[in-house]
């Protein structure tokens, strides 16, 4: 991930902008570990809801605070404001919920948004669905695509092999009601084998902080500041070393992943990029354009001539944080430098 970055940053300033799971977040987390009770009253769906707008909160603003609470100010108004994390929602929930529930609804947070099955899936990408449901039957991707919505059914058998797809059209144009039964357990193995690994990617660390700390270093601080941290605690370096992304790992793409980035990247700054890169990556980028774009950015990089190696370092950053915001929005997946390289979806 992920779905995930950023949570917790936003300031809520007006009452008017909260939704009612948002308010509902800021009086539990006033409460804290006092009021199980509450807590013991709500459904699976609202403790998911309510988990998830207080993983989202942020910093609420004390006129806000005191707004929502009321009666209840003097018991915050000297604290100022109060601020809801992803952490935060995990050790409330762990206080009176089991791990393995509480595990449960995390997931469902860090996953793609939606109160159904369904509606989630209709909130991640195409060419990501599309790799997973490649891999199924096509009878069970005929029952997946007839339950999402018509527009995003259409991208799906777009990205997903053409024979594979009209395989999938066919059993689509032959299928019947599906049992409840049937359909529970495709739900059930989409949650447990689909959402939940692409839940996972959204897990950080402080170490996957400091990998994409690093990533924004030009080569030679990179360089001097992992060497120096091999020299005082080398797991963490090899670590910090095995969960950086760098340019070469864009190498590791699909190619609907590359054909989305080469869309969404600037066209000079890719040519640039490219100058430093290896022939293998230059070769995948070739390979997923046209014959005519090809040929003119070939041309641009070498009309650039000689180039400074600091430009080159730059617009590789560049084009690796573009990378890494699309896979946050879900759009391409990306495989990690320092293990496999098989993309877990």
């Amino acid at each position: 991930m992920s779905a995930l970055r950023g949570r917790g940053k936003k300031q809520v300033s007006d009452i008017k902008d909260m939704s009612g799971p948002d308010k509902a977040a800021v009086i539990l987390l006033t409460l804290g570990n006092t009021e199980h009770e509450l807590w013991n009253h709500l459904d699976e769906e609202e403790i998911k809801e309510i988990s998830l707008s207080m993983s989202n909160l942020g910093t609420v603003a004390n006129h806000v605070v005191e707004e929502l609470l009321k009666e209840f100010v003097t018991g915050v108004a000297s604290g100022g404001t109060i601020m809801g994390t992803y952490e935060d929602t995990q050790r409330l929930l762990m206080s009176f919920l089991p791990e393995d529930q509480v595990e449960g609804v995390m997931e469902e947070i860090r996953g793609p948004a939606g109160r159904t099955m369904w509606d989630k899936l209709g909130n991640v990408s195409e060419g990501v669905l599309a790799s997973y449901l490649k891999n199924e039957y096509p009878q069970t991707v005929a029952v997946v695509l007839s339950k999402v919505k018509t527009d995003h059914a259409a991208r799906v058998l777009s990205a997903l092999p053409e024979e594979f797809a009209i395989e999938c059209v066919l059993r689509m144009l032959r299928m019947e009601p599906v049992q409840r039964d049937i359909l529970d357990k495709i739900e059930q193995t989409l949650r447990n084998e689909f959402m939940s690994n692409l839940a996972r990617t959204s897990k950080r660390d402080s170490h996957e902080h400091m990998a994409e700390i690093f990533n924004n270093f030009d080569r030679q601080t990179e360089g001097r500041f992992l060497t120096s941290l091999e020299e005082r605690n080398r797991d963490a370096a090899e670590r910090i070393r095995g969960l950086m992304f760098v340019f070469e790992d864009l190498g590791k793409l699909d190619p609907a992943s590359v054909q989305t980035l080469l869309r969404a990247v600037d066209k000079s700054q890719m040519a640039l990029a490219l100058k430093g890169a290896s022939d293998g990556l230059k070769d995948l980028f070739f390979s997923n354009m046209s014959e005519r774009a090809a040929k003119i950015l070939r041309e641009d990089m070498e009309g650039m001539g000689p180039v400074r190696l600091k430009d080159v370092d730059a617009a590789q950053s560049n084009m690796v944080n573009l990378a890494k915001d699309l896979a946050a929005k879900g759009e391409i997946m990306l495989a990690g430098s320092g293990g496999d390289d098989e993309l877990v979806y």
